[in-house]
Order: structure tokens, then sequence, then C-alpha cells
């Protein structure tokens, strides 16, 4: 075994790798951009080199960056991880030429399986099914149009390079294949500098099975089962788990089979993933299945194959990666249990999966056990940027079948707290509670088919979080004129709530809650509190606050929440959902110290793209008084008061913070 290892990676992946590296005594290189020089990975290896500037393309991808952190660090291996230069063959020449192992195929078997037309043709030869269709590298439309009617349409469109769903059109019928053709090409180009497209039959109710395979120097290749991955949003991976539900023993053996050919086609060494299209819309026993891709590296979803199998599969990449044989034999592999693994993104669902950007003000997973694990890239504090891949953390689950499984999924999701940045934990328990995943009917389009946008998003907040918030808010500000007098906070000679002889105190809660504006009128008294909103009420008596916690007794029920407050913002936080709401009075919440009235705050990181205003202006209620980009989409900040602008702290061209005081209207 080697004593050194670099990861040419980040976020959870690199961690991961470094976890398994530390344990068999291998010295961790980690390598990072500017962007992440106080990221997680760079904090867990044993020693860090720079690589520079935080896009892709000038570190992570930079290969010749990354071989110069590996001469100096005198490194042994470099471990890829995935996405990057995992799957990129002239990486793998590249370490071979400077005399450090390639944790990784030979870029031969790169090279074969990289384009997918090639990779088809090969499995073809290698009798493994693939789904009919074209597969040569040849743009003829009247050639590809006679195919299109010979299989029968629908088809796919589809770029040979690349993956994730870019570069692919279905057509329904032969008038729109031209325009598709075009627009796949153009679409390919862009994203993988390869315009070259195929066409193939359209499934139309696919399930995506994929086989882990591994092979070692000596010819041994084996397989350890299957996973299923067909729920996806916009053709990526959301959730995974194994074995694949309602696989009889029959099939998952030619899955198994036809995987093992495939590897041994092309002289592989290594870990990697045999993807498979089992078409769902006939029986499973009487299911077909077409090869559709290999990945030629270790894959996101590993983790649910490592449960089943009691087998530490980067340990067994380093182990090959040396010369070593394969720890296990395809006869001592068996299933044990069900396994699921979830992506935890940094996404809004309800705005077509927008990646988000922003600091974690809240950011605990569950505790770690037998049952449940936690691969994260991300701690509490730390900002996700805008510079890679918006997958935060895995949470993975195991258990002695997959009913008992999909439990320990609800159970450590709705544990999870996230807060600062908008994810996609409420979607991950949705599909968690969903009859059609626990029956095991899953394929490509069930989040369309089986969750309405009203599972995952809210457009209006429940009543009961109101009630929380302004529950947490009135505790806050007792606590803190306690602490500013030293003496009883709910004496009414100490009440700051407009007291008055014969009648309850009043307050006013302004918030907005996504696009919509929230006005809460709140009577205390000695004996409860009152809250109106929106032509509802609600009573609200034994109010408690401990720390980030807070419960009060609603309409006659006991409820409980965190409640977390960050400059202009709180999070209510109820099991797996994270309500946000910003504050339109800056008195709103407890704790105002440093707060200025009629400030003017950036709604989350951005870029100012205009100022329409200048210091010493009169302005009205309403008016446009600059606007943002963030995250793609535009954002128009306007005056909520007549005033006059009194502070102007930005200018078009500045990246501002989430809550920076941008102007103030006096």
């Amino acid at each position: 075994m080697f004593r050194s290892l670099l990861i040419a990676n980040r976020g959870e992946i690199a961690c991961r790798i470094i976890r398994t590296a530390r344990r068999l005594g291998i010295q961790t290189i980690a390598v990072y951009s500017d962007a992440d020089a106080d990221a997680l990975h760079v904090r867990s290896a044993d020693i860090a080199f720079p690589l520079g500037p935080a896009p892709a393309e000038e570190s992570y991808l930079n290969i010749e960056r990354i071989l110069s952190a590996a001469k100096r660090s005198g490194v042994e291996a470099i471990h890829p991880g995935y996405g990057f230069l995992s799957e990129n063959a002239d990486f793998a020449d590249a370490c071979a030429q400077a005399n450090i192992i390639f944790v990784g195929p030979p870029a031969a078997a790169i090279r074969a399986m990289g384009l997918k037309d090639e990779a088809k043709r090969r499995m073809e030869a290698a009798g493994v099914p693939v789904v009919p269709g074209y597969h040569a590298v040849d743009l003829d439309l009247e050639t590809l149009r006679q195919t299109a009617e010979d299989i029968g349409y629908p088809i796919v469109v589809k770029a040979i390079a690349g993956g994730g769903g870019k570069g692919m059109r279905r057509v329904d019928e032969a008038s729109e294949l031209e325009t598709a053709m075009a627009a796949a090409a153009r679409e390919a180009e862009s994203s993988f500098g390869n315009a070259g497209v195929m066409i193939e039959k359209w499934i139309t109710r696919p399930r995506h099975i994929e086989v882990q395979v591994f092979a070692d120097a000596s010819g041994q290749v084996i397989h350890l089962f299957e996973r299923d991955c067909s729920i996806q949003r916009r053709h990526q991976k959301v959730l995974e788990e194994a074995p694949a539900p309602g696989l009889s023993e029959a099939l998952r053996e030619r899955l198994g089979q036809a995987a093992v050919r495939a590897v041994q086609a092309i002289d592989y060494r290594g870990a990697g993933t045999i993807e498979f299209i089992l078409d769902a819309s006939t029986p499973i026993d009487e299911a077909q299945f077409y090869f559709m891709e290999m990945n030629t590296r270790l894959q996101v979803e590993h983790p649910v194959t490592e449960a089943i199998t009691g087998t530490d599969l980067v340990e067994w990449q380093l182990r090959v990666a040396t010369g070593e044989r394969l720890p296990k034999e395809q006869s001592a592999l068996a299933i044990k249990g069900h396994a699921i693994e979830v992506r935890l993104y940094a996404e809004d669902p309800s705005r077509d999966y927008l990646p988000q950007t922003g600091q974690l003000i809240r950011y605990r997973p569950p505790a770690e056990s037998a049952a449940v694990r936690v691969e994260t890239g991300v701690v509490e504090g730390d900002v996700v940027t805008p510079f890679y891949d918006p997958m935060m953390a895995k949470l993975i689950v195991h258990d002695v079948d997959r009913r008992r499984a999909i439990e320990r999924l609800k159970e450590a999701l709705s544990s999870f707290e996230i807060a600062g940045v908008t994810s996609n934990l409420t979607l991950l328990h949705a599909i968690s509670e969903a009859p059609a995943f626990a029956a095991g009917d899953v394929h490509t389009a069930f989040l369309d088919e089986n969750l309405t946008r009203g599972a995952i998003t809210l457009s209006s907040p429940p009543l009961e979080a109101i009630a929380l918030l302004v529950a947490a808010c009135l505790a806050d500000r007792a606590e803190q004129a306690h602490l500013d007098s030293g003496e009883d906070s709910w004496s009414p000679w100490n009440a700051t709530d407009g007291f008055r002889i014969n009648e309850d105190g009043f307050d006013l809660f302004r918030w907005r809650f996504g696009e919509e504006e929230i006005e809460v009128a709140v009577h205390s008294s000695r004996v409860a509190v009152t809250l109106e909103w929106d032509d509802r009420g609600s009573v609200l008596h034994r109010i408690e606050r401990r720390g980030d916690s807070v419960s009060a007794v609603v309409d006659g029920v006991l409820l409980k929440a965190k409640a977390i407050f960050d400059k202009s913002h709180a999070y209510v936080v109820r099991g797996p959902s994270t309500l946000s709401f910003t504050a339109l009075d800056e008195e709103a919440f407890g704790d105002d110290s440093g707060a200025t009235a009629g400030a003017v705050r950036a709604p989350l990181p951005g870029l100012v793209t205009a100022v329409l205003v200048s210091k010493g202006e009169s302005v009205e209620a309403g008016q446009t008084l600059l606007r943002m980009e963030a995250m793609k989409m535009e954002h128009t900040l306007q005056a909520r008061v007549d005033g006059q602008i009194t502070e102007l702290n930005t200018e078009v061209g500045a990246q501002v913070d989430d809550g920076a005081v941008l102007l103030v209207v006096e």
C-alpha cells in the first residue's frame, strides 16, 4: 500500500476518501480553490495545496496545477473522486507519465467507454443488450430519419458525450426530428465540446438500474449487485437504493452477468458502474433491460452498495490500484438488508431546482449510527458558493428490509436541521412519504406523477408557524428587556408593548415570506397572547424559549419548533421543513442591536446590477431603488416608506453578502 494520497476533488467525496485513507494509515493531501480555502475537506486532510481561482477550469479541472501540487508534496497516488477529472483519460495518462498511481482504470478503458456511441458498439459486440437505435458517428439526416421510422416513435436524440440530461431531446414524430437534432447538437457542443448525437428508442416508463462492478489486474471481474436510481429531477439522481425494489433473483442474475461481460470487453481495472435502462411498462419478470452507459469511476451512490455488502469500496480501489487482488470473490458476496441514499442539495425545488447560495446558519445532520450514515462536505457556518455542484451531503440509511429502511429515512430526514440556505430537504421527505415509493413503484417520471407543487413548497406559511415565530419574538424581547434592566421583564411596569390602563398591549409584526407580505397584530395580556393574521386568529399560552427551541400552547395544542434569528432573517424549523421570513420592520426580532431603521438589505448574496437613486434623493413607498442579480435571477428592491436616501453603501458591479445594508431610507 502506498503511504501518501492526493485527492483531486472537493466536498463530501474528498472527505469520504480521507476517512478511509486515514484508517489505512495513508497521509492525505487535499487541493483547493480560492473559494474553498476554509472548506471541510481542506481542514480534514493532513496537508493542503492551493490551486488558484474559484472557477473549476482554473482549479479542479486544471491538470497542470494538480500535478504541480502532487510533485511538491511527493505524493505516490492520486484519487480523482467523481466528477471533475475522474473520467479524463488525459489526466490518467499524465499521472502515469509523472510516475504517480492513478486510482482508477487505465486511460484506454476510459476512452473506450467515454463516448456513448462507441461504448454501445462495443457492448453489442460483447453480447450486452443495448437500446435499439443508431449509434454510428453520422449526422446524415435521411439515415437517421429512416432508422427512427424502423424503431418507431417516440425516440430520443442524445449527445454521445457527457450526461446529466444535456444534449437530449424527445421526438414524437418525424417532423420534429431535424429541429431536435440541431438543438441537441448545439447544447452538446456547448456543454461537452462535442456536437455528436445519436438516436435511440424512447422507453416510455423507464427504470434506471445500475450494477456496481470491480476488476483487478489479474483479470478477476465481479459485481456487487444492483442499485435503483430511478427517482430523478432533470435526468439527475435524487434518491438511490440497493437492492432495486421488486427485482426477481433471475433478473438480478441476468443484470449481474451482463455487467461482468461489459467489463471483460474493455480490459478494465478498478471500480466502475454499468448503467442499464429497464422497461417498467411490462411486468417485472418480463421486463427488458438495455445497456445505457458505463461510468469508469466511483459513483455518488456507492454507499448503499457498501451498506448491503459490508464493504469499503474506496479501500478496494486503493488496494486494486497497488496491484492487489480483489478482497472478495463473487461467491463470497451476498445482499444483507436494504439501503437508501438521498442527496441533499442547496436548491429550490419550487423554482425548477435553481441552485442556492449563502451561509449555513444552521446545519445539523442526524446522529450517525450503524443504521444512519452522513457523508457531508460542509459544516454549520460554511458558505455554499455558486461555483460548484450544489450537493451538500448524502444521507444513507440501512435496515433489515426496505420497509424499515424507509422508516429510518423518514426519521433521519425529520431530524436534519438546515437554515440559511434553501435546500431540497422537504422534497426528500415528501418522497419518503409517498405511497408509490412505499410500494416500490419507482421510475424516472416518479416526481412528476407523485408529487404536486404543494407537496414540496408553500405559497403561504401555516398559522402554527406564524404563532411560534410570534412566540419566539416575544420571548426574546422579554429576555432582552430583562438583561437590559435586570428586573422582571414580565412586570407591567417594565413592559415595552404599549401597555395602557384597561387595554391589552399591542404589537404589529411585519414579515415577508417568499413573495407574500405578512402583517400580524398581536394583543398581549397577563393571561394570553392573541394574534390576528389574514382574517385568522390564534391564542397562545405558556410560551417557553430555551436556546433555539420555542414552544407554546396554540389554540389548546402544544407546538414546538426551532426559531433561529440571523440579521433580518428568521427561520422556523419544524421537522424537515424550514420556513424563512424576512423582517420588514427592523425591530421585529427580539434583539435589534445594530439594526438600522429604514435599511434596505440584500435578500441573498449577489451582484448589484443597477442603482436607480442617489444619496439625498427623496423617494416614495414602492419606488424601485436598485436591482440585483443572484443565482441567474433578477431581484428588485423597493422603498417601503416615503422618505430620503440618507445612506448609499453600494454601486453597480458590487458583490454583496446576504443581509448587507445597501442603502437607508429615512
